[in-house]
C-alpha cells in the first residue's frame, strides 16, 4: 500500500483554487476554535438561505448575549474579536458567494477543518491523495484527507452534508479498508459529515453498500478527531 498525489487534472486545479482562497483557511481556523453550538450557527449561516447578521444573532442569542467568546484570529494574523461574530462574519462571506461557489467553499472548509483538526494530534496530514494498492486498479477519486504514518494510516472522505453520502464513496472507502487488510495494514477509513449525526445515520441505513468498517464523524463529534482515530 502506498500513497500519491491526486492527478492535476482540469477539476483538480480548480479546486485547488478554492482550497487556496483565504476565506478557507480563516473560517476552519475559527471552527477549530468553536463550540458545538457555534458550529451549527455557522452550518446554518453558509446554507446560504438568509443573509442578514441581525437574523441570525436573533436565532442564536445564547452566543451574542454574553454568551462564551474568545479571542480568534483573523486572516491576516490580527485579533479579530468575539468568536461567535467573527464566525458569524466569515460565514456570511461564504453564504454571499454565488451558490455553485457556496458548495465549493464548504467543501473545502470541511476538509481543512478536519486537517486542522487531525493535525493536533502531530504526524503528517495530507490533502487530495488517492491510495495504491499492488494489483488493484487505482480508484480515480482521491481521499479528502489523509494522515499517513508507517503503521496505522487513516484515510477521510469530507462531506458538508448528509445527502452527500453515496454508495460510491462507502464503497471506495469499505475496498481500501479491505485491500489494505490484505496486506496486513490496519487501515483507518472514516466519513467526516458537518451535519447532525442522526442525519447521518439515517442517510446510511438507506444504503446498501458495505459500510461496516468504516468510521463516521458527525458535526457533534468533530473535536474527537484531534485525539484519537474514529
Amino acid at each position: 500500500m502506498r500513497f500519491q498525489d491526486a492527478a492535476r487534472d482540469a477539476r483538480t486545479v480548480v479546486y485547488a483554487g478554492i482550497q487556496a482562497d483565504p476565506l478557507v483557511a480563516r473560517v476552519a481556523t475559527l471552527l477549530v476554535l468553536a463550540s458545538p453550538a457555534e458550529r451549527w450557527m455557522a452550518r446554518a449561516v453558509m446554507n446560504g438561505e438568509r443573509t442578514e447578521a441581525e437574523f441570525w444573532r436573533r436565532m442564536f442569542p445564547t452566543l451574542f448575549d454574553d454568551g462564551p467568546a474568545a479571542d480568534a484570529v483573523s486572516g491576516d494574523g490580527n485579533a479579530a474579536g468575539d468568536l461567535a461574530e467573527s464566525l458569524l462574519a466569515a460565514s456570511l462571506e461564504v453564504a454571499n458567494r454565488g451558490e455553485q461557489a457556496r458548495s465549493q467553499f464548504r467543501g473545502a472548509i470541511v476538509e481543512e477543518l478536519t486537517a486542522k483538526l487531525l493535525a493536533r494530534r502531530g504526524g503528517t496530514v495530507r490533502r487530495e491523495r488517492r491510495v495504491l494498492f499492488d494489483g488493484v486498479p487505482a480508484e480515480i477519486h482521491p481521499y479528502d484527507v489523509t494522515v499517513e504514518p508507517p503503521s496505522k494510516p487513516e484515510v477521510y472522505d469530507c462531506k458538508w452534508g448528509a445527502r452527500g453520502i453515496n454508495a460510491d464513496v462507502l464503497n471506495q472507502l469499505d475496498d481500501a479498508q479491505s485491500h489494505a487488510a490484505d496486506e496486513d495494514i490496519e487501515l483507518t477509513v472514516a466519513l467526516v459529515v458537518f451535519d447532525a449525526r442522526r442525519s447521518a445515520e439515517i442517510r446510511l441505513d438507506r444504503s446498501r453498500a458495505r459500510r461496516d468498517r468504516t468510521g463516521l464523524v458527525a458535526l457533534e463529534d468533530l473535536d474527537e478527531l484531534g485525539t484519537a482515530a474514529p
